[in-house]
């Protein structure tokens, strides 16, 4: 009962605000946290350093340990970016990720919403994973995988995670690369209680880099991943009454729009197009028959099965070629 009235206290009018901003196509206006004000240190000790008075945070990986950090306030439902740049040389093992979970709450009905970024052999690129858990499905990954259209390593790009109580939203740089809506077949698999904001880097030898072929080589460590520009923009809530603390910058119902726009739809599917390269939904090794929620496009079909035709479509492996992407341009962008 008590989520019930959360949910109807917070989320009427933090949706559709939080809708709107990524529907005006800007980012600008969110109010951007130093890291006293929005975070605390999860592990890692001296391995976590603030920079720039505390609006820049480095997270170190290295031969002792990893590191990380989260959220101070819980949310249900809002808008959580930040700005990462990744380590650079040889990455094979290590493991990046900014993501929202409350596993440390509700350890066998956790719910978590992922970004990974997945680390390379040298001369390859770093690979970035989404996934969705709700409700502690962690027997039905909802993995997608993906290249990117510039080397995450060379610069700082935007990553965004939009969640609401209808569908969830990543987006790079702005650009929408993921939607993944409820639906009623889903049942109790959407992320539905109140999470905290992560942001990790460690060591993931054993699946991260060829199901574990390639592990961490420490003697190219310290691994440093750099976060900036830190926004948390929801309704963050009591962890022991789950009742609203607060809802930050609501937007009037005059200001209010919905949905992703025509010309971000036709990024999003000009991306998936060329850039993402695994779905669970096609993946006829894990499910006899895709999960309820998918929507098969027999078209993405065939072309994933270029990726991995046993995983798509029961052939055998073989070696594919690799195909070389120019650093990011502004062109790349736009084009995409």
């Amino acid at each position: 009962m008590k989520m019930k009235l959360l949910y109807l206290g917070c989320s009427l009018f933090l949706v559709l605000s939080l809708l709107s901003v990524l529907a005006s196509g800007s980012e600008k206006g969110l109010p951007i946290l130093t890291f006293d004000e929005g975070y605390n240190q999860l592990f890692g000790d001296d391995n976590l350093v603030l920079h720039r008075d505390g609006k820049a945070v480095h997270l170190t990986l290295n031969e002792r340990t990893g590191s990380g950090f989260v959220s101070q306030d819980l949310y249900l439902h809002g808008f959580f970016s930040a700005s990462i740049k990744l380590p650079v040389d040889y990455t094979a093992g290590v493991v990046v990720a900014f993501y929202m979970s409350n596993g440390d709450m509700f350890e066998k009905n956790h719910d978590e919403i992922d970004f990974e970024f997945l680390g390379n052999i040298r001369g390859k690129d770093w690979r970035i994973q989404t996934n969705v858990y709700g409700n502690g499905s962690t027997n039905v990954g909802r993995e997608e995988r993906y290249n990117l259209w510039f080397d995450p390593a060379d610069d700082f790009h935007q990553y965004t995670i939009l969640w609401t109580d209808s569908h969830i939203v990543f987006y790079v740089d702005n650009i929408p690369i993921r939607e993944f809506k409820r639906t009623a077949a889903m049942g109790g698999d959407f992320p539905s209680k109140p999470m905290s904001l992560y942001a990790t880097i460690w060591d993931g030898s054993n699946w991260a880099t060829n199901g574990g072929k390639y592990r961490v080589n420490y003697k190219y460590a310290p691994y440093v991943a750099e976060f900036s520009d830190l926004i948390l923009h929801g309704c963050a809530v009591d962890p022991i009454e789950f009742s609203s603390k607060r809802c930050d910058n609501i937007q009037s119902p005059e200001q209010l729009t919905t949905g992703i726009t025509p010309s971000q739809r036709s990024k999003m599917d000009s991306f998936r197009r060329k850039h993402m390269t695994y779905s669970y939904c096609y993946d006829q090794t894990r499910y006899e028959a895709p999960p309820p929620e998918c929507l098969v496009n027999p078209q993405e079909a065939e072309r994933l099965k270029k990726y991995d035709p046993v995983t798509f479509g029961g052939g055998k492996h073989h070696q594919g070629k690799r195909h070389h992407r120019s650093r990011t341009s502004q062109s790349e962008a736009d084009s995409i």
